[in-house]
């Protein structure tokens, strides 16, 4: 029988609880992977995961590139590669990268497992326990998961229909500095923002350029909504003002397929190489298989004209989206992103939509609370909608349960005289209603 400490160590439902690093401690489950299985039923409408529609894209072109490439290139496709990233890749992704005006050398670029891997390697070589990283309030959960695993203190800085405000990044880099905080990074989405919705505007650009320059900020560039715009050509990246200050972060996750988990950084000579470090220590090499048959999408295919494709399709549903929230949900406000999947939406005061989610299972929609993108416990007002993936008629359908749900949590409130929230100031959301003008 044993007894003493292991007996304890047994009883417990983690034995090696007091082994982990003190860094796991940061680890939290991420509040849409969470939705998964819930919103993945086919009697939900999912207004909560930001996934790709690939019904747009060529099955039949894919098909047959994935199949010559392992016919004619198998035993390369099919082996390790270069830490780095295939030489061939890095040059195309030069090419996509001309519509954001981003100018680099092929060395410059680290292929990485989707942008998430970037993220992590950008955060594991600058950031050390109690570092500060500053981050857009709302930002993107999967961002605020890696600062957070990497024992960072995530500071926010509000934002407005226009993006970051200039203004608020200087006043809290001064009281930051003041503190004797030190500050690592700056991120940033700023092309329709996850969640937000709203795009930097090209005013303002230069001018959080100049205060991370002014404050010796690095700013890592999350871009994976680029190229999505509904409206003209993409704003230039912060990145083509300030190659040596800005990490760009891409991906091909929203602009071909995500199953691929392709996308890349492009960084300063120095930093390169220890992104090159960092990620042969974590994988090795990314996947030549995969790095191949992106190349050969991009060699054989339209892919200029696939993103136009694209865009028309996600346009096209957030017309829905909005549509349906001016109809149905009159005393809610919310933003109206230009590009991108998100549309971030403020409930009526005293609503908690964390609270309110399992009534919207129940009434079979869901969406993402806005507490899952703030490291503070903000956001209990605000929700995340994801236009991307259902059907118009499915968008519509979604918005009228929850429409239905956010109404009965009014009437409760009424009945129960609930004392009503005081609304921030600065919030994305700064208008009530859709403009579609």
């Amino acid at each position: 029988m044993q007894t003493g400490e292991g007996s304890n160590q047994g009883s417990r439902l983690d034995q090696w609880l007091g082994s982990y690093a003190a860094r796991t401690r940061g680890m939290t489950a991420s509040e849409i992977r969470a939705l998964f299985a819930v919103a993945s039923r086919p009697e939900v409408v999912s207004l909560a995961g930001g996934m790709p529609n690939l019904t747009a894209l060529p099955m039949d072109v894919v098909g047959r590139a994935v199949s010559s490439l392992v016919a004619e290139n198998g035993p390369v496709a099919l082996q390790y590669g270069s830490g780095q990233g295939d030489p061939e890749l890095r040059l195309r992704i030069l090419d996509v990268m001309v519509p954001n005006r981003v100018t680099a050398h092929p060395d410059d670029i680290v292929v990485t497992t989707g942008s998430q891997q970037a993220l992590d390697l950008v955060t594991r070589i600058f950031v050390d326990p109690g570092d500060v990283v500053l981050a857009e309030a709302p930002s993107y959960v999967g961002a605020l998961g890696v600062f957070r695993s990497y024992q960072a203190d995530v500071v926010h800085v509000p934002m407005d229909g226009e993006g970051l405000i200039p203004s608020a990044l200087s006043d809290t880099l001064v009281s930051l500095k003041r503190a004797g905080k030190r500050v690592k990074l700056l991120y940033t989405v700023p092309n329709h923002h996850n969640p937000g919705g709203v795009t930097l505007s090209p005013e303002r650009r230069p001018q959080i350029v100049e205060i991370a320059r002014r404050f010796g900020v690095l700013v890592l560039e999350d871009d994976p909504y680029g190229l999505l715009g509904f409206d003209g050509d993409p704003v230039p990246a912060l990145h083509s003002l300030d190659p040596d200050g800005v990490i760009y972060l891409g991906s091909f996750s929203k602009t071909f397929a995500p199953g691929f988990r392709v996308g890349w950084a492009v960084a300063p000579h120095a930093v390169r190489e220890k992104l090159v470090l960092a990620s042969e220590s974590a994988i090795l090499c990314p996947s030549s298989f995969s790095q191949m048959a992106v190349t050969s999408y991009l060699a054989e295919h339209d892919w200029k004209h696939q993103v136009g494709v694209f865009r028309e399709l996600y346009r096209e549903r957030r017309d829905a989206m909005l549509h349906a929230l001016g109809d149905m949900m009159p005393t809610s406000s919310w933003t109206s992103p230009q590009g991108g999947f998100y549309v971030w939406v403020r409930v009526p005061d005293g609503l908690d939509t964390k609270a309110m989610l399992p009534r919207a299972v129940t009434a079979r929609v869901a969406y993402v609370p806005g507490t899952a993108f703030y490291a503070d416990a903000q956001g209990h007002d605000h929700m995340r909608l994801s236009y991307c993936y259902p059907s118009p008629e499915r968008i519509r359908e979604g918005v009228r349960r929850l429409a239905g749900v956010i109404d009965q949590e009014l009437d409760v409130q009424a009945t129960f005289g609930a004392a009503p929230r005081r609304p921030r100031p600065g919030s994305v959301v700064d208008s009530p209603g859709p403009d579609l003008t």
